[in-house]
């Protein structure tokens, strides 16, 4: 009888994940300042082709628009965009960080990101992350 329970929890679990997987994705409304910061850094810019992996980045180039946006400089024309899955809960927030862990040399499109509270070592949020879209043109700081 506990075998039958515990398939049937099993089943219910398996099909709230399904619909979930199903429900479209809500609509996303951006803060007007992270609107402005995000134009900042893409007007003049043409999106190019997404890519799954990043080839390379440094954590120092890497630009929080919100939580569910990620810009990573590279070199002087080129920003890639990532928009997670979902939002990585707190990123952003003053003493909050991004942690991912790498096993290749760069990040790619499912992997799972953390936001870890660095003062008191605990994650406050988890994402995974998204296509990465180059885009090029002038610098903008």
């Amino acid at each position: 009888m506990r075998s039958l329970t515990l398939a049937s929890t099993l089943v219910l679990a398996a099909s709230a994940a399904l619909v979930a997987c199903a429900t479209p994705r809500e609509a996303y409304v951006r803060s007007p300042d992270a609107e402005k910061e995000l134009a900042r850094w893409l007007d003049g810019r043409v999106a190019g082709k997404p890519q799954t992996c990043l080839p390379s980045f440094r954590s120092q180039d890497m630009i929080v628009i919100d939580e569910r946006t990620i810009l990573f400089r590279d070199g002087a024309n080129r920003v890639w965009r990532n928009d997670v899955n979902g939002p990585c809960s707190g990123l952003g927030r003053p003493g909050y960080a991004l942690l991912t862990k790498q096993f290749g040399t760069g990040l790619c499109r499912g992997e799972i990101a953390q936001v870890v509270d660095t003062l008191n070592g605990f994650t406050v949020g988890t994402c995974s992350l998204g296509d990465f879209v180059p885009y090029t043109g002038p610098m903008r700081r």
